[in-house]
């Protein structure tokens, strides 16, 4: 009888291996797993579909169902900002010092202004040396004390006492565009000295860390300072100068007599006073800046409003001229159909009609010419003038003292309204202007036509008569009319002065008008 086979469970464990378990691929779920741990040991170990191996190789780790073993390891959890602890004071101090010390070098290493002296803008030649006359005066006085100081009083030898008062004294000459270039020289080389001068003997009468003349030099640096850098920079300055006279005392208490107290007072009572004296004349700057903006925009708006008003002047000329016209319309179309028998129906209401359109048309340049007259003026009764009346005119000039001639071509044609009126006016502001800028000036005027375009030409030579013209620097009210009234006829207008000082206005102005 055959013996029976052994029992084989029928759920073989699953036994993992380096080529065949994936982690990331094991879709079982977590509450399987103590199943298979569970009947992984009932196998028989001559079970031929469980390798011998698997379960004692040792490079092997053991099964993990939840595949922990072969995740990646999570990154390091950072605890929230609130739950950090609060860093030390002590960081918190250094970190204000550091950043304190940065900004106060930025401010001691930038000059805020550009090398401009500081009376650079002042209107007189004199005002704008005397910051340069100042510095020589120093130097002058500074240079030969220095000296006389380190040799007399400290017993320096000569050539020791004219290095340091060249270091010393010279970058005074920086004071009227440069003043903290100055003190970045002036600075190093007082602390040299005063380092120098404690390997000499001490006197009972020595002024040490700082000698007289270093004092002295020091309080014109401050105030050259205040005039010209912001409070921040001054106190900046302030602040070194006074630290590096404290620790000149430190090194040597027993010498020093309260001279670095005495700079550190007198510097910032010199600041105070320098700072409100800059801020005084930077004011004035500033408000003479303004003010030269604002004459440069009321030249602009009294520019501006010249040229509208002789716009206005013109177009309000131009009324009668285009009225005339269409009143002419108007009496010939209403007088059409009595001049003209056998019109048709159609014929007599076209003409009712352009009648009609004419009178509209008058009434609303009238009211257009009530806009453009100002306020409380009335309009002009008399015809508006032409060249038949320039002789006249020219006549009138001459009873006033200036000599003028007048050349008027007879086979002139007949000429547009607005250029008639354009000439005439033309005319007029050239000899307003001979009048006011060149009393006495013989003055030639010529008009003439080719029977394409009219030229007005007025030319006057330089002034004859003594003493100042009536006006030395006119509004240019006529120029602006003349171009105007040029621009108005599609014409050119060439005016400027000549070689003998004269002036010359040529108008070219043409006959048939082109309407685009």
């Amino acid at each position: 009888m055959t013996t029976p086979p052994p029992h084989i469970p029928s759920e073989e464990p699953h036994v993992p291996s380096k080529a065949s378990h994936d982690p990331l691929h094991d879709r079982r779920a977590p509450s399987e797993a103590p199943t298979a741990l569970s009947e992984a040991p009932t196998a028989p170990l001559d079970n031929p579909h469980v390798p011998s191996e698997a379960p004692t190789a040792p490079s092997e780790a053991p099964y993990d169902p939840s595949g922990a073993a072969c995740r990646l390891p999570e990154p390091p959890r950072v605890p929230p900002r609130s739950a950090l602890p609060p860093p030390p004071a002590v960081d918190g101090l250094v970190s204000a010092a550091r950043r304190n010390v940065r900004q106060l070098a930025q401010v001691l290493a930038h000059p805020s202004h550009p090398p401009t002296p500081l009376l650079a803008d002042a209107p007189r030649h004199w005002q704008r040396w005397l910051p340069y006359l100042v510095v020589l005066a120093l130097f002058a006085i500074f240079f030969p004390a220095t000296i006389r100081v380190l040799t007399d009083q400290f017993e320096v030898p000569s050539g020791i006492a004219g290095l340091l008062a060249v270091a010393q004294v010279t970058p005074l000459l920086m004071l009227a565009h440069r003043p903290l270039q100055a003190w970045w020289i002036i600075l190093p080389a007082d602390i040299l000295g005063a380092l120098i001068l404690l390997r000499f003997p001490a006197h009972p009468d020595d002024v040490w860390p700082w000698p007289p003349p270093t004092l002295f030099g020091h309080l014109f640096l401050m105030l050259a300072l205040a005039l010209r850098e912001p409070r921040r920079t001054v106190a900046s300055v302030w602040a070194v100068t006074t630290a590096a006279g404290l620790v000149l005392q430190l090194i040597n208490p027993h010498r020093s007599n309260g001279s670095a107290t005495l700079l550190s007072i007198f510097g910032a009572v010199v600041a105070v006073i320098g700072a409100l004296i800059g801020a005084v004349i930077r004011e004035r700057g500033i408000a003479r800046q303004r003010l030269v903006e604002q004459e440069i925009i009321s030249e602009a708006e009294r520019a501006r409003r010249t040229l509208l008003e002789e716009r206005a002047r013109i177009a309000r000329e131009l009324h009668d001229v285009v009225a005339h016209h269409m009143s002419v319309i108007t009496v010939q179309a209403d007088s059409a159909p009595y001049r003209i028998s056998g019109l048709p129906e159609e014929a007599r209401e076209e003409f009712g009609a352009i009648a009609a359109s004419a009178r509209e048309s008058l009434t609303e340049m009238r009211r257009l010419l009530a806009v453009l007259r100002s306020d409380g003026t009335d309009g002009e009764r008399a015809p508006q003038p032409g060249l038949d009346r320039v002789q006249q005119l020219v006549e009138a000039t001459v009873r006033t003292g200036l000599p003028a001639e007048l050349s008027l071509a007879a086979d002139l044609p007949d000429l547009p309204q607005a250029v008639d009126l354009s000439a005439y006016r033309i005319v007029q502001e050239a000899l307003a202007n001979v009048v006011r800028h060149a009393p006495g000036a013989r003055t030639r005027v010529s008009v003439a036509s080719d029977g394409e375009h009219l030229t007005v030409l007025v030319v006057n030579g330089p002034a004859q008569q003594a003493g100042s013209p009536l006006e030395t620097t006119g509004t240019g009210n006529g120029l602006v009319g003349m171009r105007e009234r040029v621009r108005l006829t599609d014409g050119t207008l060439d005016t400027g002065p000549l070689p003998d000082g004269g002036y010359r206005v040529a108008a070219r102005l043409p006959l048939k008008h082109s309407v685009d």
